[in-house]
């Protein structure tokens, strides 16, 4: 991968561009938080070549989800299964909106 390719991808929300350093600081959290909830398989960092985590901007927001939670009050386990059972939630309703659109677009128009 060259340089260009990297800055490109750097718009990509699943591009592991955070290091765990990196993305504890932007969290405000410490490193064993995201240990703790990626052993929670809330988020699944992947790992560099030299097997260190790496973290995309769409695990740091699930991330920030769960450390909300759990700065009031929530235990780590349960936050991190709000958080799937939250984004499980809002596919659901995407799939249905698209399903209603789609079956709107195809019904026959209504008699007056």
């Amino acid at each position: 991968m060259t340089a260009d390719d990297t800055f490109g991808r750097l718009d990509d929300d699943d591009y592991p561009a955070y290091t765990m350093g990196r993305a504890a600081e932007m969290l405000g959290t410490t490193q064993g938080f995201l240990r703790a909830i990626g052993e929670a398989r809330l988020i699944t960092p992947l790992r560099s070549a030299g097997g260190h985590r790496r973290y995309s901007r769409y695990q740091l927001r699930i991330a920030a989800r769960a450390r909300e939670l759990v700065d009031h009050g929530t235990p780590i386990e349960a936050a991190c299964r709000i958080v799937i059972l939250e984004d499980q939630l809002e596919e659901a309703q995407r799939i249905n909106a698209e399903y209603r659109r789609a079956a709107e677009s195809s019904a026959p128009p209504a008699s007056a």
